[in-house]
């Protein structure tokens, strides 16, 4: 607990600053964290290397790598900012692409599953979404230090986003579909049979949740992917991909569906790689050999 009133301290003295210099703090942060943590540095270059083969040259590689320490600590910078801006912040700082797509279908009544990936600012991208577009139902998972949980949440939860605990997360899923409301779901994590199907990604066999389609047949849910871009870390653009409507709950059906969000996750991977999150280990399910060099 005491760590956590340290925290706030901390938190309280950041927001008096200028956005700038706390801006350029959480930079600094992050170069540090890179010279600081060479274990997560080599599972980066691992990932890559599984991603793009020798395709990516080592120049290439240190920039995506100092970047997603980068990245990382603006998304945490974002989380302070969400728990005391409004709308009329987050309009001035997002925009919205392929729009009119998701106008429609809320038009018609119906819910909506967005799927999107730690990719870009993800932090602003869902609660944009939540505050200037509709309100949806998103999942997180508990800190191992309960005490930050409610930090957190009041980040989220202020700009119209129902949360619910990764465990048990199903049942309130469902609630929400049922009830044409909208759920948001982060789709780029490890996953394995039980709960998966197995896909392409990056030319490698891999299993990825298959929930997001499961779920769209049965509640007559489109499947809309988001995923957000910026020039300078700064401004940002919310990119709505093409609907995925899921006709039948017969496995391959299920499977040509889960390919597909699994596509556009990698063609936007492919199109803007600093942007996701190489981090975290992938594929510890299927090759865990990779990560043991």
């Amino acid at each position: 607990m005491i760590r956590f009133r340290l925290f706030l301290a901390l938190d309280r003295f950041l927001m008096i600053l200028p956005r700038a210099w706390r801006k350029e703090f959480f930079i600094a942060l992050g170069w540090l964290a890179h010279r600081l943590a060479p274990k997560r540095n080599r599972v980066i270059a691992q990932n890559l290397a599984f991603a793009f083969g020798g395709t990516m040259n080592e120049a290439e590689r240190e920039t995506i790598e100092r970047y997603c320490y980068r990245n990382l600590l603006l998304n945490f910078l974002q989380v302070m900012e969400n728990r005391r801006n409004d709308a009329e912040d987050l309009a001035k700082r997002v925009s919205f692409e392929n729009r009119e797509k998701v106008d429609a279908l809320l038009a018609e009544g119906r819910g909506i599953i967005f799927i999107s990936a730690h990719f870009g600012n993800w932090e602003i991208g869902a609660t944009a979404l939540s505050k200037l577009i509709v309100p949806t139902t998103a999942i997180y998972k508990s800190f191992d230090r309960p005490e930050f949980n409610p930090y957190l949440l009041e980040a989220r939860t202020r700009h119209g986003m129902e949360m619910i605990e990764k465990e048990g997360a199903l049942k309130h899923l469902t609630r929400a579909l049922k009830q044409k409301k909208c759920v948001s779901l982060m789709i780029d994590q490890a996953s394995n049979a039980r709960h998966g199907v197995a896909v392409d990604l990056f030319g490698h066999s891999t299993y990825h949740s298959s929930t997001p389609a499961t779920l769209s047949y049965k509640y007559n849910a489109p499947i809309i992917p988001l995923y957000i871009l910026t020039d300078d870390d700064e401004n940002y653009t919310i990119r709505f991909e093409e609907p995925i409507e899921v006709k039948s709950d017969d496995p391959q059906s299920i499977l040509d569906a889960t390919q597909r969000q699994v596509k556009t996750l990698e063609d936007i991977i492919r199109a803007n790689p600093k942007f996701w999150f190489w981090c975290h280990k992938r594929w510890k399910g299927e090759f865990p050999e990779l990560y043991r060099k």
